[in-house]
């Protein structure tokens, strides 16, 4: 029933990640913290038990993004799945992460072609992890300065009958925390101990969090977020769904530390397929239809979503050491002098003086640790094919 789909604009890059079912399912949601962005959340939280819901989007692009969300209710309408009849209208949520600023050279964002693209492609039994869909060009650890590329996690898991998956896109203000209280990706400061824990960076906290200690460079973006879906067969009604939702998405702050800040627009949605009753535990007090307790669904779905959080962390990569041994020839180095456009308002001039190249940021913005006051020397690192790739639009 549940098939999903997946988008990237490289350019950005930027995502989204369409999860769609074959009918209207119930659904519930939780937020968190202070700077959250969705569609048709205040519709959920009514608390009718009318399955209604056709479609979750997460989507990168920040505010933009939303029309993502709206994009996949116009996609069910326009293949006739959906029509304008009051019991028939299409209904997608969503919620988007902050993958602008500092860490992008441009600004394109996951719009309607891109949302309905990824709705098209849906299929079942695939969930791709890491630097996918929503997912493509997120980070954490911002709110410690040691910010690392994460991306989208999932897990799933069978109990009889009953079925639970789990999808995250991570894109925390916090570290991402594993079950030994250690940092899972992070570009640490040279300063910090080898062995050091998240306990060790929160009992710190405001050292941990400044310039000296490591802290958050001076400009730099704490928008933050991470989006999750819930999905189980198991027949429930509006309140445990809801309960579920509120359960799950507090248990989160294990793997994720500090969660939900005032930076973050955390958001956790919640759906039941009701395909199952499920078998229930005569030790524990049944749910609403006799199947398996909520609250041990919820711990279920908890140890799960930590999991999905740790598998959404990719390979983080290493900056090459400069090389004096592949240096490349003065003539090769001045084939590279020239303008960089990389948006409209980042831009490079890259010029060549003393068989050096230098780069100077000419637009709006510094690109990166190339700024606008004094050219920055170019150094070669890694392999000759690697340097001739351009990649760039030279103007």
């Amino acid at each position: 029933m549940l098939e999903i789909g997946t988008g990237e604009y490289q350019e950005g890059p930027t995502g989204v990640t369409v999860f769609r079912f074959g009918k209207k399912v119930l659904g519930a949601v939780d937020v968190r913290g202070g700077a959250p962005g969705t569609v048709n959340t205040d519709y959920l939280r009514l608390g009718c038990d009318r399955p209604e819901l056709d479609a979750v989007v997460f989507s990168g692009g920040s505010w933009y993004g939303l029309e993502s969300i709206t994009a996949v209710a116009t996609a069910l309408k326009d293949e006739n799945i959906r029509n304008g009849f009051w019991d028939n209208v299409a209904l997608s949520v969503g919620a988007i992460i902050y993958d602008f600023g500092e860490r992008r050279l441009n600004e394109v964002y996951p719009d309607k072609k891109l949302a309905q693209a990824a709705f098209r492609a849906a299929r079942p039994g695939k969930f791709p992890l890491g630097a996918y869909g929503a997912g493509r060009f997120t980070r954490s650890g911002g709110f410690f300065g040691c910010a690392a590329y994460s991306g989208q996690g999932g897990a799933f898991r069978q109990i009889g009958e009953i079925k639970v998956a789990v999808f995250v896109v991570a894109n925390p203000a916090g570290v991402v925390t594993n079950r030994d209280g250690e940092i899972v990706a992070g570009y640490p400061d040279s300063n910090w101990p080898k062995f050091l824990k998240t306990a060790d960076l929160l009992a710190a906290v405001p050292a941990s969090c400044k310039l000296g200690w490591n802290g958050v460079p001076e400009g730099s973006d704490n928008k933050n977020t991470t989006i999750s879906l819930v999905v189980t067969n198991q027949k429930l009604n509006y309140a445990e769904l809801q309960r579920l939702a509120v359960q799950v998405h507090t248990s989160m702050a294990r793997a994720i530390q500090p969660f939900a800040t005032i930076g973050d627009g955390d958001v956790l949605y919640a759906v039941s397929t009701d395909e199952v009753i499920g078998e229930q535990d005569s030790d524990i007090a049944p749910s609403a239809f006799g199947g398996m307790n909520v609250g041990a669904l919820g711990a279920i779905a908890s140890e799960l979503i930590w999991d999905a959080i740790l598998v959404s962390v990719p390979d983080q990569p290493q900056a090459d050491e400069p090389s004096e041994s592949e240096r490349p020839q003065a003539k090769e180095l001045e084939a590279f002098a020239g303008r960089y456009d990389f948006s409209s308002f980042v831009a490079l001039q890259v010029s060549f003086k003393d068989d050096r190249l230098f780069a100077l940021a000419t637009g709006e913005r510094a690109a990166y640790a190339i700024g606008k006051e004094q050219p920055v020397e170019l150094l070669a690192t890694g392999s000759r094919s690697a340097r001739e790739a351009d990649s760039c639009i030279r103007r």
